[in-house]
């Protein structure tokens, strides 16, 4: 991998130094063939010096000389030496980190609030009615989320999904918070006398707002992938589900009642996508991101002129090659969304002097310790990468070991009598180490299967395999939330 020139602003542009490739085949003493830049010469200003490999050149410091360095810079592939715009005080790595936890918000303020919408919105006490709505919430909830994930992560393989980057972004954010103030209406609102509606508006504003955000973290990839920042809008997305179920226990215990705690939570989410939306329009302010900007842009346009396009893409020859990491992938996120969070928030627990109240029970043993630890997960692969391609399987398969186990927990799913009463039943202590190893897999080997996957291609093909390996995660989570629909039914139909 090709080392980086030390970064620098635009204040610092007095002059820059080249390199040519031709360095060491032409020129006098063994340098490069000789050059200055046109643009330069434009303003007055030419070669200094004799022939070694380098020439300096003065830069004019006003914004039409910056981006004709930037273009010009990508035109000729020539790699800056010295002095480049750097990131100072690592503002742009900030903001793409802020965008990361934005990304996976709307996912992540549904399924933490259950005891919102099932205990209290869709409960018999708030009704007066038994109903299935609240039995079956989690499951459609799942269901509703990852269905536009599923079609357009794999229409997005085979048919690249257009359009400018900024108006994706700006559009998708503007839809989930117009959706996410719905969701606060309807929580001041009194909706006891039909929960039906309730329902339903809740699932279809779902759909609507995961579709957005599905546009919206590919926008931000997009973006983060010309400045090399992948890993801020990684880490962002992985802090995501620990600040939400964070904010979900502050508002449990702060607000005097269900309602107002969802009131309290959604604004959360709400300031969180506007800050998103503030800091996206500050981006082109920062000179780093513009440099970025316009050398990504040169150089898309120099592979047009080249004929990089029209040439077929073997999809199936790629996806050959991947196919056991991306088999991986979907294993891992089918155990997980197995378990995770149907059948583990209805985990209740077995001794009243445990040392969690009951009413953080689950907020504590189920959604901060799975979100914490699959945060950690994801960050070991950094630093230890075991097993190898080769045998990830193994380990990937011995995570199915977890669904009996927590089926042999304390496991109570609404509205179903259990039935399947086995003589052993693991206590609350051995269940929240369980829930600590089911985060900590699930992001350590989701991390691994997805960074072998782009490994088993060649270079020029790893992002088709990136985009196979993305498919199978949302394919896997789509899986493992509609097999979880099974779970209850096993245990409230199969005795002993």
């Amino acid at each position: 991998m090709e080392r980086r020139a030390p970064l620098a602003s635009l204040d610092d542009f007095s002059f820059i130094s080249y390199y040519s490739p031709a360095a060491g085949k032409k020129g006098p003493g063994g340098g490069g063939e000789p050059f200055s830049s046109p643009l330069l010469k434009k303003n007055g200003h030419g070669a200094n010096g004799g022939g070694g490999g380098r020439r300096h050149e003065s830069l004019p410091e006003n914004n039409d000389n910056f981006e004709n360095l930037a273009k010009y810079n990508a035109s000729r592939k020539l790699r800056p030496l010295i002095k480049v715009p750097r990131d100072r005080f690592n503002i742009v790595y900030l903001i793409l980190i802020i965008h990361g936890v934005g990304t996976l918000m709307p996912w992540n303020m549904f399924i933490t609030a259950k005891a919102y919408f099932v205990d209290y919105k869709l409960s018999k006490g708030y009704t007066g009615t038994e109903s299935e709505y609240a039995n079956n919430f989690m499951p459609y909830l799942g269901f509703a989320s990852q269905i536009p994930n599923v079609f357009f992560n794999w229409l997005n393989i085979f048919i690249q999904i257009g359009g400018s980057l900024k108006t994706r972004i700006v559009w998708s954010i503007v839809v989930e918070v117009i959706l996410f103030i719905f969701t606060i209406v309807l929580a001041m609102l009194d909706t006891s006398a039909f929960p039906g509606l309730f329902f339903w508006m809740t699932m279809g504003s779902v759909v609507i707002i995961n579709m957005a955000g599905g546009i919206f973290q590919n926008s931000v990839y997009g973006i983060a992938a010309k400045l090399d920042y992948s890993g801020a809008v990684v880490l962002g997305s992985n802090i995501s589900g620990t600040f939400t179920s964070i904010i979900n226990l502050i508002s449990l215990a702060t607000a005097p009642s269900e309602r107002t705690a969802a009131i309290y939570y959604f604004i959360t989410a709400l300031f969180i996508l506007l800050t998103c939306f503030d800091t996206y329009f500050a981006l082109p302010l920062n000179k780093f991101y513009r440099y970025h900007e316009l050398m990504s842009a040169k150089e898309q346009e120099s592979k047009r002129s080249v004929g990089h396009v029209g040439q077929k893409t073997p999809y199936m020859a790629i996806l050959k090659k991947c196919f056991p990491q991306c088999i991986n992938v979907f294993l891992v996120f089918f155990v997980t969304l197995t378990i995770f969070p149907t059948v583990h928030s209805d985990i209740q627990m077995v001794d009243s002097n445990f040392i969690i109240p009951a009413k953080y029970f689950v907020g504590v043993t189920c959604f901060l310790t799975f979100n914490f630890f699959a945060m950690v997960g994801n960050m070991i692969p950094a630093l230890v990468q075991w097993p190898g391609p080769k045998y990830l399987w193994i380990a990937v398969v011995l995570r199915f070991l977890f669904i009996p186990f927590f089926i042999l927990c304390n496991y109570q799913p609404l509205g179903h009598d259990r039935v399947f009463l086995p003589d052993f039943m693991f206590g609350d202590w051995t269940y929240w180490i369980g829930g600590v190893l089911l985060g900590l897999t699930s992001g350590y080997f989701s991390s691994l299967s997805m960074m072998y996957c782009p490994r088993t291609v060649e270079n020029e093909h790893a992002p088709i395999a990136g985009m196979f390996a993305a498919a199978f995660l949302i394919t896997g989570i789509f899986a493992g939330i509609n097999f979880s629909i099974l779970i209850p039914k096993f245990v409230s139909t199969v005795q002993l």
